[in-house]
């Protein structure tokens, strides 16, 4: 407003609750006002059918859940000072969640990142990358991410509110109230919604969000998104060609399709890469070996090492023992090792590793040579050499060969390849010979099952 006049010609809302809001704030301006409905959220809703196509793009494997943090700015959200809830969160998504089940994202406000700046945010979060945790840059590819998503843990931003309109479950861990119109969505999200108990189990609080969800939770919330979803495109344009006095193009209006981020064609809307993990991986699993029947088959569960010694699960709710097959009444015992890649930052955990890691190596067989000879309180070597394969060096000298088969769909599987290397190596600690793998091993990480085939390559 300005001399009581308002400035605008134009006051673009998305709903008409908005107008309401408008006429009892300030009256003056109401008349300005134009019911446009919401292109991000339109787009959203037209990228939702290609869900799957988004998680392929992301490397989110079968099974895996892909649980999103997000946060916009100011003192009182997720990422400001509330109590200091995100390190704990950030830690707990770590240390909690096996990193072969879940894959891990933070979404974060732009304003983040150009008020601390790009180098301050990312020293932040730089442990959590280490651990596996997606920092999506802030011109990222933020909506197919959020449209992916099984799960967003967020606050008062709008990103939380497009993820639960859009019908996925949420889960508040910050939401200061005092700074929101009672009268607004957002406000009433933050009395819908479940929030996040800090400083409690995890993955107890994951689970019950959930399986306890219904795609209709927030179907009130979704409606007071947009006066007239999917049309948010033509009103705009009648609207910016209005205030210039011209008239329309023939053709419709429509928004850019969200692309898969892998096919994108700006820089902005390129995959994440999946962060290699640089932490120590303390690594559970359970044989079952039930030839002539049916192949080996070893189920591996990795838990990212935060801490500064050993894992030890102090809560049986957090962490659960890998489950036996179906049909498998004999309980078998739980082994565990420690995988570390060689380029962890903190080098002095390496004499702990059983087995040493690597993913980018130009000759791996010739660095698996070395890094036995390195570090020679390691039992075996491995390197991933691509999406579905990893070579190991194991203690006799031989190399073996761990090659995953397409899925069902025809598709590569997308699980780290690091994972079948402990399962060989679990397969080695019990003191079994890798030639009876020849006719191949079942990897079993959370519910996804992967088949292997098997070489080996003696020794010169």
């Amino acid at each position: 407003m300005r001399d009581g006049k308002p400035i605008a010609t134009a006051t673009v809302l998305s709903h008409p609750e908005q107008l309401t809001r408008l006429r009892r704030a300030c009256p003056p301006a109401a008349h300005t006002a134009v019911l446009a409905g919401d292109p991000c959220f339109d787009r959203l809703l037209a990228a939702l059918p290609h869900r799957d196509d988004f998680r392929r793009a992301l490397g989110v494997a079968t099974g895996q859940r892909l649980i999103v943090v997000n946060s916009t700015w100011g003192p009182r959200s997720l990422f400001g000072d509330t109590h200091d809830v995100l390190p704990w969160l950030l830690d707990s998504l770590a240390r909690e969640l096996p990193v072969d089940g879940y894959r891990r994202c933070a979404v974060l406000h732009p304003n983040i990142w150009h008020g601390h700046g790009p180098g301050q945010v990312r020293a932040w979060l730089r442990h959590a990358e280490y651990a596996g945790l997606t920092v999506v840059p802030p011109l990222g590819p933020w909506r197919q991410i959020l449209a992916a998503a099984d799960a967003v843990i967020g606050d008062h931003g709008s990103v939380t509110y497009y993820a639960a309109a859009i019908g996925t479950p949420v889960l508040l861990g910050a939401f200061p109230a005092q700074d929101l119109d009672p009268a607004s969505p957002v406000a009433e999200l933050g009395r819908t919604a479940p929030r996040l108990r800090p400083y409690e189990p995890l993955l107890p609080q994951l689970d019950k969000l959930l399986t306890g969800h219904h795609p209709d939770r927030y179907a009130q919330l979704s409606a007071l998104a947009s006066s007239a979803p999917g049309a948010s495109a033509g009103l705009l344009r009648r609207t910016f060609y209005g205030l210039i006095g011209l008239s329309e193009p023939s053709p419709p209006a429509y928004l850019p399709r969200l692309l898969a981020p892998a096919h994108g064609g700006e820089p902005t809307a390129a995959v994440p890469p999946a962060t290699p993990l640089r932490t120590p991986l303390q690594v559970l699993t359970q044989l079952h070996d039930r030839r002539p029947a049916a192949q080996p088959e070893i189920t591996v569960t990795r838990y990212a090492d935060v801490g500064s010694g050993p894992y030890t699960p102090s809560d049986p709710s957090t962490t659960a023992s890998p489950p036996a097959p179906t049909g498998q009444t004999t309980p078998q015992v739980v082994a565990s090792h420690t995988a570390i890649h060689e380029d962890a930052p903190d080098s002095t955990r390496l004499p702990l590793a059983d087995l040493v890691l690597h993913d980018s190596q130009p000759e791996p067989a010739v660095w698996t040579q070395e890094a036995m000879r390195r570090h020679r309180h390691c039992a075996m070597a491995a390197c991933v050499t691509a999406p579905d394969t990893c070579l190991v060096r194991v203690p006799d000298g031989s190399l073996v060969t761990l090659t995953a088969a397409s899925g069902p769909d025809g598709r590569r599987d997308r699980c780290d390849p690091a994972v079948y290397a402990s399962a060989l190596y679990a397969w080695y600690e019990r003191g079994k010979p890798f030639e009876d793998l020849l006719d191949g091993l079942t990897v079993v990480t959370g519910d996804a099952t992967h088949h292997l085939r098997v070489t080996i390559i003696p020794p010169d």
